[in-house]
């Protein structure tokens, strides 16, 4: 099994441990970490074995790409974090899951998902503000699920409370190659016929 080293390129991907309610948020995430894998990345992720994150995951291993979770242990049963794939990070906190996923991870892709993904996303692009790290993060809007949160983040701007350079170090892309492309991960190589 591949290890993830802190040098990447390694993206952590922020996502429910919920499957949500239509079977396309499997099948998306699923190829998202499979392109994932296939442009060399590795994969940071909150160690859950089910919903989108567990989908996420898989694509990642079925792509053969490394994989790290970090998974607080009173989490671990909750979201079936028992048998994860990859090498498995068990920490104290959600604080420190966090601050282990940010300090491993080059860039962050943002998935569907409910509060915890809200609260992921909403921290790393407060640290991006403020310039505690520059690394880029992706909200993949993949069939608009991600439209509300775009459309308040507009919303911030016209009211005078986001700076639009700040609104743009959040990007959006609704494909996973294009996700890819703006986390700066090269293109797969494509063997010649």
């Amino acid at each position: 099994m591949t290890v993830i080293t802190e040098t990447g390129p390694n993206i952590a991907v922020f996502c429910g441990a919920r499957p949500g309610v239509h079977p396309d948020h499997l099948a998306f995430a699923h190829a998202f970490g499979r392109e994932l894998a296939l442009r060399g990345s590795g994969l940071v992720y909150g160690a859950g074995g089910v919903g989108v994150m567990g989908a996420v995951a898989q694509g990642v291993s079925d792509g053969g790409g490394a994989i790290t979770g970090v998974v607080p242990s009173a989490l671990r049963e909750r979201e079936r974090s028992d048998d994860p794939l990859g090498t498995i990070h068990v920490v104290a906190t959600m604080h420190e899951r966090k601050a282990l996923m940010y300090r491993l991870a080059t860039g962050f892709a943002v998935l569907p998902g409910g509060i915890g993904t809200l609260d992921e996303v909403m921290e790393v692009l407060t640290w991006n503000q403020l310039g505690l790290m520059a690394k880029p993060v992706v909200v993949v809007n993949h069939e608009g699920f991600f439209d509300p949160l775009l459309n308040l983040l507009d919303h911030l701007v016209t009211q005078g409370f986001l700076a639009r350079h700040e609104r743009a170090l959040i990007q959006t892309a609704d494909a996973a190659d294009d996700a890819c492309d703006r986390l700066c991960l090269r293109a797969p190589v494509v063997a010649a016929a």
